[in-house]
């Protein structure tokens, strides 16, 4: 199972670099309390220069991509976040790897979205973040065994304490009610 879900993160990867969706913009501040800036069309947040511009693989610097990314994810536009996300340097960072998973998984592509949290995983097993939504990727297809080993592995990790596992732990008790 796990070699079929990095072939299909493979696959994925390959596809991505053929999917064109317009780019909306979105940004951190750089704070802690970080503020999504809307740009025209086509144009992302450089925080550096403190303006929208037009993206560029290679004109961004990864923390400027994840933190549009982001914003992006959280803010509902999870093909806006992909087309960011796709424009890091490093393909291989696993946060890039857990909102490219979280975005496609919200986006109905729960399967993309499996094998990307899968490939962040292999490359750092302790990214409870990566597990929690990976997680709840499993509650999405029915899985409550799989939601409830990355509860486990949270567990592990971070005790019962973390906002990780209290999430979903939240998670899997909704499911079970329902």
């Amino acid at each position: 199972m796990h070699k079929r879900m990095l072939i299909q993160a493979a696959t994925a990867l390959v596809a991505l670099q053929f999917f064109a969706v317009p780019v909306f913009a979105a940004g951190s501040s750089g704070g802690s309390d970080a503020t999504v800036t809307q740009c025209k069309k086509g144009e992302v947040w450089d925080k550096k220069k403190k303006k929208c511009v037009a993206p560029q693989e290679g004109m961004l610097d990864d923390d400027s991509i994840y933190d549009a990314g982001h914003a992006l994810a959280m803010a509902g536009r999870y093909d806006e976040a992909i087309s960011v996300l796709t424009l890091a340097a490093n393909k291989q960072d696993p946060r890039i790897l857990n909102y490219l998973g979280y975005s496609h998984r919200h986006s109905g592509r729960v399967t993309v979205g499996l094998g990307y949290y899968e490939e962040a995983l292999r490359i750092d097993p302790n990214y409870t973040l990566v597990r929690e939504y990976l997680g709840e990727a499993h509650l999405q297809i029915g899985d409550l065994a799989g939601a409830q080993q990355q509860l486990m592995e949270i567990e592990k990790r971070t005790g019962k304490g973390s906002r990780e596992y209290g999430m979903l732990s939240e998670q899997i008790d909704h499911f079970m009610r329902s």
